[in-house]
């Protein structure tokens, strides 16, 4: 994706919340940092400091954590037109417990510590902008976390299909059971089923 097109689509994304003078825009594009990371790279592993807020211009990652036997509980997936990274990490300075792995060439905007702070300061409005993110993001795993304890795998796969159809078919088997919670093997069992059905 070339250069303009990444800051429209950055822009359209802030555009369904805030209203920016073409001054802000500017502005506001001056402050990010273009970031490529190539398929099966790390963007982010546990225990280092969360240095950006990204957007997702172009690709997909998966957000992850390990368990205490090595195995991967992802709690996102992000693909174009998304936020991620881990805002806890971002505020405090403080270490994540988050892995962030690319699963295609991935194309992103960060935006800095220092030059989040100085936006708030020199863009007001993106406060709102932000809250409302934070607020979304709240709410999603909120409702994710209901899932995990009122559905079956099955149905949790059948919601994931429904809510994210674009995303469905650019990860593997092996990832969509880590999201969703089970084994590949059982996995491959509900895929069946649902295929059959």
């Amino acid at each position: 994706m070339n250069y303009k097109e990444s800051h429209t689509l950055i822009l359209n994304n802030i555009a369904r919340f805030i209203d920016l003078t073409e001054l802000e825009k500017q502005k506001y594009l001056s402050l990010l940092t273009e970031i490529k990371v190539k398929k099966k790279v790390f963007l982010m592993q546990e225990g280092d400091t969360t240095k950006y807020e990204y957007f997702i211009i172009k690709g997909c990652l998966k957000v992850y954590t390990l368990d205490e036997d090595g195995a991967p509980h992802i709690s996102m997936f992000a693909v174009e037109d998304y936020w991620t990274g881990d805002l806890a990490s971002f505020m405090t300075k403080e270490p994540t417990p988050y892995f962030i792995k690319a699963t295609e060439d991935s194309e992103l905007l960060g935006i800095s510590r220092a030059n989040y702070d100085l936006l708030f300061q020199e863009i007001p409005k993106f406060e709102r902008f932000y809250r409302i993110l934070y607020q979304r993001s709240l709410v999603s795993y909120i409702r994710r976390s209901n899932y995990d304890i009122s559905l079956t795998a099955e149905e949790r796969y059948i919601e994931f299909k429904k809510k994210y159809p674009k995303i469905v078919n650019r990860i593997t088997q092996k990832d969509l059971a880590a999201y969703i919670g089970i084994t590949p093997e059982f996995m491959s069992k509900i895929i069946s089923k649902i295929n059959r059905m």
